[in-house]
């Protein structure tokens, strides 16, 4: 039953998301939050797990799709020998109800359009009770179980075998519409929607959100498109940004890592705070800032690496043994256990977000400022502390050098913030502890047989988390302890024909699991970071043009990709992902208004040093 991964585009509301391959099945859904349980989940499974098809009954039709520019309004156009109809897909913007359209309009001809529902509330495990409530001129159709139902409007479905069929003939000029709701069952079904002004509402909406995008240079259109998922995968009321839409899709098919992707990590939306601020969007930053403020307020002793779209802190891992799996691959899993490991590079890139925060113009006030230095007591105490690493290690924990320079990095900031913007704060000590970090390093993160940095200090192998040691101002890119480890990199991680990156060689045994996974997208997007860093504009533009050209049809990218086959693996549409490319696409453009003379206005942390890269700009100055 399941499509490609890279077979699917993503609509949503900024609540939560569907996933509607090129047949014109939607596989995945939750309804109504990215993390709620799945109303559609033929994508880990099978048909049974419930999905809901729309396509022409002729099995030979073809189709083109895209995105109605700058907007998450997916339009397909379907050709038969019989006519051509457009069937254009949506999730309502504010429409406070989780609400799938399916418009089909005629534009040639005449066309049979089939459509197939399965609904499968609570992970394919809640078979609903069905009805019609519903006549003749306005059809409604009616499922239930448990707290879940939906409202299915427009045409009339009749029962076949559990599950529901509709066929109707749409001639030019034809318009139908399909309109499923997801209420709360203890409530009266809502009204119907006015869809054409949801519609109009939605793309403008749109439309108002991409047109506040400040993008240039060769790969303004990705970074355009990447930007625009990353607000589709963002909570609307909490501004939480989920890593992906899915759970469960495999790094390794076949194979037992699968994990759940659709909660906050504190990583990847600190990220998200930087790409956003850097491209102009102030308002999405304050959001997120004030998740965050609420997610981790309290005890410093008590953060996580990642919490729920709420700021929920417990998110138990479990499985659903009744999945056969994305191509057989099991578990698969509800929840992530990993919310329980201490990794200790979260400190580093939540005070450094919020350090290019406070660069870009976002206002400092009392009780983040008194946040983060509560956050800086903790790591005084606990900076020596082994964790599990930026990958979530399963095994022991270690000292990784990746972990120990985000430690570096959350010191640096805290004397930034108290040398450059005065605020209070034991600036010495910060100092000197900083300067302590960075002597460890010198001494245990770095192979001087080898002369690379190691991924932790009991090892000689490197990691691809390495390449941030540069991101982040530990040191220059083309510092030569970096480029030593770049080699390093490009000779152990890299693979295939295209050499895109592994994050480390599995087979070091060090990630406590079995099985090999595929090259991790955001490590490639780093070495284009670093190339392009370092003066390797070409090498940086070649390595991205290959990434690239590894999105789908419609732009997205997941998780990995299969280097042999070409395709994507993992869960979709990654958030991570998305961030890197637009960041490896700044970085590019910040190499090549170097060699033109041209100066960009993207802030860019060198050797330690923040500066503005824009004529005129001094170092903590919005553009």
């Amino acid at each position: 039953m399941a499509q490609r991964i890279e077979d699917h585009a993503i609509i949503g509301d900024c609540y939560t998301a569907a996933l509607v391959d090129r047949a014109g099945t939607i596989d995945w859904a939750c309804l109504p939050r990215f993390d709620a349980p799945s109303t559609f989940a033929a994508l880990l499974g099978d048909e049974h797990a419930g999905h809901w098809s729309l396509r022409p009954s002729d099995q030979h039709a073809t189709a083109e799709r895209r995105y109605d520019p700058d907007t998450l309004v997916l339009t397909t156009v379907w050709t038969t020998d019989s006519g051509i109809v457009e069937v254009t897909e949506f999730m309502p913007i504010d429409a406070h109800r989780a609400t799938i359209v399916r418009r089909v309009r005629g534009l040639r001809g005449s066309v049979e359009m089939r459509q197939t529902l399965r609904i499968r509330f609570d992970y394919a495990r809640a078979l609903p009770w069905v009805r019609q409530i519903g006549d003749d001129d306005d059809p409604a159709l009616l499922a239930t179980a448990g707290p879940a139902s939906v409202i299915v409007r427009g045409i009339r479905f009749h029962a076949d075998d559990h599950r529901h069929l509709a066929v109707a003939t749409v001639r030019d000029g034809d318009v139908l519409d399909t309109v499923l709701t997801w209420y709360p069952s203890h409530r009266e079904p809502p009204v119907p929607i006015d869809v054409d002004a949801a519609l109009a509402h939605t793309k403008d909406w749109w439309h108002a959100w991409t047109g506040k995008t400040r993008v240039e240079g060769r790969y303004a259109a990705e970074t355009r498109q990447s930007l625009l998922f990353l607000r589709a995968m963002t909570h609307a009321e909490t501004g939480g940004v989920v890593a992906a839409a899915t759970t469960s899709l495999p790094e390794d098919p076949g194979g037992e890592r699968n994990w759940d992707y659709r909660y906050v990590w504190l990583r990847d939306a600190s990220l998200a705070l930087a790409s956003l601020i850097a491209h102009g969007y102030q308002d999405e930053a304050k959001h997120w800032r004030g998740w965050l403020l609420r997610a981790i307020a309290g005890d410093p002793a008590d953060v996580q690496i990642m919490y729920g779209i709420a700021g929920e802190r417990e998110l138990p891992e479990w499985e659903l043994d009744h999945l056969a799996g994305y191509a057989g691959s099991k578990p698969v899993r509800v929840g992530n256990g990993a919310y329980t490991q201490y990794q200790g590079d979260v400190f580093g890139e939540v005070l450094a977000a919020l350090h290019d925060a406070r660069e870009l113009g976002v206002e400092e006030n009392a009780d983040s400022w008194a946040l983060q230095r509560a956050l800086l007591g903790y790591v005084e105490e606990h900076w020596q502390e082994p964790d599990n690493g930026i990958w979530e290690m399963r095994g022991p924990r270690r000292h990784f050098t990746h972990s120990r320079a985000m430690i570096w990095a959350a010191f640096d900031r805290g004397v930034a913030a108290v040398e450059e913007f005065g605020l209070e704060g034991p600036v010495d000590r910060w100092r000197s502890l900083r300067d302590a970090v960075r002597a460890e390093i010198d001494e245990h993160g770095y192979d001087r047989a080898r002369g690379a940095f190691r991924q932790h200090y009991d090892t000689d192998e490197v990691d691809a988390s390495l390449l941030v040691l540069p991101q982040i101002g530990f040191c220059k890119a083309d510092d030569p302890r970096m480029l030593g480890t770049v080699k390093a990199i490009e000779d152990d991680l890299r693979v295939g024909s295209d050499g895109l990156v592994l994050r480390y060689r599995t087979s070091a045994g060090f990630d406590g699991l079995s099985g090999s996974e595929h090259p991790f997208l955001a490590c490639s997007f780093w070495l284009v970071e670093q190339y392009a860093a370092s003066g390797r504009i070409e090498d940086a533009e070649r390595l991205m043009d290959v990434l690239v050209g590894y999105a789908n049809d419609v732009g997205m990218l997941s998780e990995e990709v299969d280097v042999a086959t070409g395709h994507h693996i993992g869960n979709t549409p990654q958030a991570l992902s998305h961030l890197t490319l637009v960041a490896a696409a700044d970085a590019i453009n910040r190499a090549r208004g170097k060699a033109s003379g041209h100066r960009t206005r993207i802030p860019q942390r060198d050797g330690g040093t923040r500066s503005w890269t824009g004529e005129g700009e001094r170092a903590g100055t919005p553009a």
